[in-house]
């Protein structure tokens, strides 16, 4: 890994809504995408995970902030200039049913990206499917058949082939196992390591099992109510939280072995509305640690008396401190 890939800076996402209201969906995020690296973020529903994924891709035109990608500013684009950007920025999307169109053929969709570019036609962008087709595990003899003939771990290779046919340097991957069956889910996630590997790959990954984001990220970023709260090496932040809102989701996962006592942390109440959260830190109304200067000060995404340069918390009285 040398350098960053992608760079977020103070990126901040709202829809507006009627009377002067909106979501804040992501609200000053900054964080950087090493290349050959997977980064994984986690987070409970309406963190700001999705959003963030798609303002990085540029699906999504952002409120203010900035993207960097591989030294050039996208930020504020317009589309025609964005599309050599769109050959190196890639995304997997979650449902292998609805992100394919059921009426086309899955050469066709794999297709897609060569005609788009203008890069292959004709027998050559057959040869070159069809070869997308074998790398991802599919067979090639089925070039020609509907998603709907295909099982939801084969439709998702499909996804993951279309993403992977002008070899781009990052891929956005937006929970792509979750609607898949478990013994599926290892396969594709055994596959996207493999693919990362031999393409030299580049992953921002999405997830909400935490045991999935465990085996394949080298670093995690921990999103509440459209704030990275923890960042930090896979190992560490699962080794040892600093955040009270990542010990509390590490704490949800079932124990490997169940003859060991295992008690989640319970959290108080509800995550507040992203329309109107909390000031200073979001969490302090559910936090077991909160104490005033919480609901005044908002703590400031640092590197914390004791960790690594790499290990950034946003909290002022973080677990583990001496």
């Amino acid at each position: 890994m040398s350098g960053a890939l992608l760079e977020v800076r103070d990126l901040v996402k709202h829809f507006p809504l009627r009377h002067g209201h909106a979501v804040r969906a992501v609200d000053g995020v900054s964080l950087d995408v090493r290349r050959g690296e997977t980064l994984g973020l986690v987070g409970e529903t309406g963190s700001g995970k999705s959003t963030l994924a798609r303002c990085m891709t540029r699906l999504h035109d952002v409120t203010a902030g900035h993207v960097v990608f591989d030294g050039d500013d996208i930020t504020g684009l317009p589309r025609r200039r964005l599309r050599p950007y769109r050959r190196d920025l890639q995304m997997i999307f979650q449902d292998p049913y609805g992100s394919l169109n059921p009426h086309r053929r899955v050469g066709s969709i794999i297709g897609d990206p060569f005609a788009v570019h203008g890069v292959a036609e004709g027998r050559e962008r057959k040869r070159r499917v069809q070869e997308l087709m074998e790398l991802v595990g599919l067979n090639p003899e089925h070039y020609n058949r509907f998603p709907a003939e295909f099982s939801g771990g084969q439709r998702q290779r499909i996804g993951v082939a279309r993403a992977l046919a002008l070899r781009p340097k990052l891929i956005v991957c937006d929970e792509p196992v979750s609607a898949l069956d478990v013994s599926i889910q290892a396969q594709i996630v055994n596959l996207l390591a493999d693919l990362q590997r031999e393409l030299g790959l580049t992953y921002v990954f999405i997830a909400h099992d935490l045991s999935v984001v465990g085996h394949l990220c080298d670093r995690v970023a921990v999103m509440y109510l459209g704030k990275v709260v923890e960042i930090g090496p896979t190992e560490e932040v699962y080794g040892r939280p600093r955040h009270p809102y990542t010990e509390a989701l590490l704490s949800a996962r079932p124990a490997p072995d169940p003859d060991v006592a295992w008690q989640p942390t319970l959290l108080a109440g509800d995550p507040p509305s992203p329309i109107a959260p909390p000031a200073a830190c979001r969490f302090h109304p559910r936090c077991p640690m909160a104490q005033p200067r919480c609901a005044d000060e908002e703590p400031l995404l640092e590197v914390k008396p004791g960790d690594t340069a790499t290990r950034l918390t946003a909290c002022h009285f973080p677990m583990g401190t001496p």
